[in-house]
């Protein structure tokens, strides 16, 4: 396996409208056998974000599970990307990011909300890719979350039609993490067992799904 460039800064703490830290990095495990590749996306490039802490959670989970993950950090994405010219002709520096989407058996996307939306940069992460093979029957889930009482829920609604757009397959469990403030820690894992417990069930419960679609 070859992993994908790594860039890292660290995850300074505190509570903003979303909210981790920034790494694009293939996670090696002992993948269960014939299992997908799951890409885990942490959609913003807000630097030192919950959502990348959150991400950092999911990929814990399903290494544990066996699976084998790839990370996608949206705080790494090369800043030539934002050229108008990127529209016709990508960056060479965008090309791990499309190749592990193309790589991947399954997308799982962890989104703040925004002004009631999914980031911008989330959108544009799309726009950029490949049409249309890069998310074609991919298996999708979402994870959201949020400063305030619904946890992302319209952000992870608009980012489904927007996969449901691009013909991909949705897992139909959904996490929602409100308050997220409050619910993480001040060591980056999650202060309540119960929504531990839901948060890593779900993730495996994905990864059992995109088994069972193998895209």
């Amino acid at each position: 396996m070859v992993p994908v460039p790594v860039a890292s800064r660290a995850p300074p703490g505190g509570r903003g409208m979303d909210e981790g830290c920034g790494v694009v990095a293939k996670v090696e495990a002992a993948p269960n056998e014939g299992a997908p590749m799951i890409a885990v996306i942490s959609g913003t490039n807000r630097p030192g974000s919950n959502t990348r802490k959150v991400a950092a959670l999911a990929v814990e989970g399903l290494e544990q599970a066996g699976e084998e993950v790839t990370l996608l950090d949206l705080t790494t994405l090369p800043p030539e990307l934002f050229e108008a010219t990127s529209y016709a002709v990508k960056p060479a520096g965008f090309a791990p990011f499309q190749d592990a989407i193309l790589a991947a058996g399954g997308i799982l996307t962890v989104i703040p909300e925004y002004n009631g939306a999914c980031p911008g940069i989330m959108k544009y992460f799309i726009d950029m890719l490949r049409f249309p093979e890069s998310l074609v029957e991919m298996p999708a889930a979402f994870i959201g979350l949020s400063a305030g009482r619904w946890g992302a829920l319209r952000a992870v609604e608009q980012l489904e039609m927007v996969f449901q757009y691009r013909h991909a397959h949705l897992f139909g469990r959904r996490i929602f993490i409100p308050d997220i403030g409050a619910a993480l820690g001040v060591d980056g894992r999650f202060a309540d067992d119960a929504i531990e417990h839901r948060f890593g069930e779900t993730v495996r419960a994905f990864a059992d799904f995109c088994r069972r679609l193998g895209r």
